[in-house]
């Protein structure tokens, strides 16, 4: 839809002030819901990066475990060589198969001592990660049970505000359509500025309805007037007289 270009100064205040009341009512709603949005967002990243954990943190036991079967295999095979090598010894001819079977039962039992070594470390290891496992699981609930109630909470809200939010953006949506581009772009960088997201105010006992500096009589008269559209020279917003609406 165009924009009547021989709209009054009048009229275009009078837009503005429509769309920064329907764009204040918004504001309302998402200040109702607080924090909500946002911290239902963290609880979910962080249960993501807690699963992730959990995930890598259970394949790293995996390997551990693993590693305790290997050695314990290794055990369970030095040790029946060494039975097999001391049942040779009983049928050995001479002295050099006497001292090569005995080398081997040596070799045999120091790849026991040194299996046992390992796995005495990987089970410390395992029970070390055990321990953190078991944490990030117990968090990972804790954090799912907060989760769940923040997005209960957060739904009834919705619930609540929705209908009443959606049809505001649909009028915020048709009044920026009868403002010009240039003074809507001015509009929405002013509102971007604070977090009150008031880009166009009334006088308030003299004084600007943003910042609350004092507005000079002479400019009170001009804003009265309307003949040009009159921002704050502390803060940027545009000031309005409080009979705004009733101008002609």
């Amino acid at each position: 839809m165009a924009i009547k270009t021989d709209i009054s100064v009048a009229d275009k205040l009078k837009n503005l002030f429509t769309l920064q009341t329907i764009d204040s009512k918004i504001d309302e709603i998402e200040i109702f819901k607080g924090e909500l949005p946002m911290e239902v967002k963290d609880l979910e990243d962080e249960i993501v990066g807690l699963e992730t954990r959990i995930g890598k943190l259970k394949g790293s036991l995996e390997e551990v475990t693993k590693v305790v079967v290997t050695h314990k295999g290794n055990i369970k095979e030095s040790e029946g060589l060494i039975e097999k090598y001391e049942k040779q010894l009983d049928n050995v001819k001479n002295n050099r198969e006497y001292e090569a079977l005995t080398k081997e039962i040596e070799l045999q039992k120091l790849e026991i001592q040194l299996s046992q070594k390992k796995i005495g470390e990987a089970e410390k290891n395992v029970e070390a990660k055990k321990e953190v496992y078991e944490t990030a699981v117990a968090a990972l609930k804790v954090r799912q049970g907060d989760l769940d109630l923040k997005k209960v909470e957060l739904d009834k809200i919705i619930e609540k505000t929705e209908k009443e939010e959606r049809s505001l953006k649909k009028k915020s949506e048709s009044a920026q359509k009868k403002i010009e581009a240039r003074l809507l772009k001015s509009y929405k960088r002013i509102r971007s500025n604070y977090k009150n997201g008031l880009a166009v105010v009334n006088i308030e006992r003299d004084s600007c309805g943003g910042c609350f500096n004092r507005i000079p009589p002479q400019i009170q008269l001009e804003i009265e007037l309307r003949r040009k559209i009159i921002a704050c020279e502390h803060c940027g917003r545009v000031l309005v007289d409080d009979n705004i609406m009733s101008a002609k």
